[in-house]
């Protein structure tokens, strides 16, 4: 079974940035499209952004466009979240999920599509 491991996160300072890993073991990540979702305390799960398997394509909530870019290194079996210009509101757990689509040209931010999840990494944004 594909397994996820997130890496990355921390406590940053509004204005500031922080990058996400999340790494694949025990199978190829090259079929799979990922999403990144998160989950601030007293709140829905929603989705962040997603890459389809040739990374070719994203798709981003409109919350974080022009914040946040992912990206992938198939080689590395390995996506990452950059996030910056971060704000409070960012705050949460965060979460990268892996939904097999070889022959994806999009992907969703619906997190109910997702197989496979990570445990998640912390992001505060505090002063």
């Amino acid at each position: 079974q594909l397994q996820l491991v997130e890496s990355g996160g921390g406590v940053v300072q509004p204005g500031g940035s922080l990058r996400l890993s999340c790494a694949a073991s025990r199978f190829s990540l090259d079929y799979y499209d990922i999403g990144w979702f998160r989950q601030a305390p007293g709140k829905e799960r929603e989705g962040v952004g997603c890459i389809i398997n040739s990374g070719g394509n994203t798709n981003y909530a409109d919350s974080v466009k022009g914040r946040f870019t992912i990206s992938r290194d198939n080689a590395k079996n390995t996506v990452y979240l950059q996030m910056n210009s971060l704000k409070p509101e960012d705050t949460a757990i965060y979460h990268c999920a892996a939904i097999k689509a070889p022959l994806s040209r999009h992907c969703v931010l619906f997190w109910p599509r997702y197989d496979y999840w990570g445990q998640g990494t912390q992001v505060t944004v505090s002063p």
